[in-house]
């Protein structure tokens, strides 16, 4: 009957109507497609090798790429752009990362950080929530770069856990994206409300927030930089240029000071804080801020310093990096204008456990 088979043409074309819009969403999804849990990484590597006969083309493509570019002379700055390319258009990924020396389900766990690490997954269910222990750490960065083996053997190489622990922040960021916080911090607001509404996601690239501002005359006695990012909580797409720079950074002095034999314990020239800590990634975000390769910067303009951001209350965007406030990433503490933890841009709050 046509009435029946234009009622029909009608419903098959709504049902394609439906599904093609949410199609359309799932990238704006938190839980996103295309990222899997540690154990599904090693997973993969090991299906891979057991039954090669299953990889697609363009895997063995892509695999047959890696080993060129690991092998390549090119500088360490190019092979990590090669390894780990950066595009801006997707979402960011829906992980959530910490560290700690035992997995929660272990009875090692500390039970003082029982609730600050399960606010993450309380106040995120649709994300992939991985606390890495110690014994995974070395694995999981041994198998994101196998391809570039000078930055793992600077990370093997490190002789100090807080080393190691702040160089795997920049590591599985750079790798793999999505939200690394120290796992003394508690999650006050769900990691879509970050960003405000009526920004483009698809232009934000890096969330870093303000750590300190100490306007002070004596700030140098208690900080290294007149204003610090903060790096305990970092959120990023995959192969973003500030997190490759500063991995690169990181490997050449670490291998540096391997070659000259003082990567060790009390030998150093560098301090933790300017080695691997926050004064190391504040200075790779000013780097970026001032690099005309990203930024088209007129002749004789001013450089981008703390003074752009000093006293800042709100969202700053600069290029493809949003800039919170310290309120953001550190309310509560009573000083440099951060508000309380019930202020509506707080989102993460730090125990400072050290």
């Amino acid at each position: 009957m046509p009435t029946f088979r234009k009622s029909l043409l009608a419903a098959l074309c709504l049902i394609a109507v439906i599904v093609i819009l949410r199609a359309s969403r799932s990238s704006d999804l938190p839980n996103a497609p295309g990222y899997r849990p540690v154990q599904k990484i090693f997973e993969e590597k090991e299906n891979a090798q057991a039954h090669p006969e299953t990889q697609g083309k363009k895997s063995k493509e892509r695999q047959q790429q890696q080993h060129l570019g690991a092998t390549a002379t090119a500088p360490l700055r190019e092979r990590l752009r090669y390894q780990f390319p950066y595009d801006l258009a997707p979402s960011f990924p829906a992980y959530i990362w910490q560290t700690w020396k035992y997995q929660p389900s272990s009875f090692w766990f500390s039970e003082e950080l029982r609730v600050p690490e399960a606010s993450w997954t309380d106040m995120n269910p649709g994300f992939v929530h991985e606390v890495i222990p110690d014994d995974t750490q070395r694995d999981l960065i041994k198998y994101l770069y196998g391809m570039v083996p000078d930055v793992f053997e600077a990370y093997d190489s490190m002789p100090l856990a807080v080393l190691k622990a702040d160089f795997f922040r920049y590591l599985v960021l750079l790798a793999r994206g999505g939200i690394y916080s120290d796992i003394d911090t508690h999650a006050i607001q769900p990691v879509i409300h970050w960003l405000p509404e009526k920004l483009d996601k698809s232009t934000v690239g890096l969330v870093v927030g303000i750590e300190a501002d100490p306007d002070r005359p004596d700030w140098a006695d208690w900080y290294s930089r007149r204003l610090q990012f903060c790096q305990w909580t970092i959120m990023s797409k995959p192969g973003h240029p500030i997190l490759r720079d500063i991995v690169a950074h990181i490997t050449e002095h670490a291998l540096r000071m391997k070659r000259a034999g003082i990567l060790k314990k009390g030998k150093m020239d560098r301090t933790v804080v300017e080695f691997t800590g926050p004064a190391a990634w504040t200075d790779a975000v000013f780097r970026y801020f001032n690099n005309p390769e990203y930024f088209n910067i007129p002749a004789g303009d001013k450089n981008i310093t703390y003074e752009d951001f000093t006293q800042q209350v709100d969202y700053r965007k600069v290029g493809d990096t949003l800039v919170l406030p310290i309120t953001s990433f550190s309310p509560g503490v009573g000083q440099m204008g951060a508000e309380d933890v019930d202020h509506p841009m707080a989102f993460v709050k730090h125990d400072f456990g050290g």
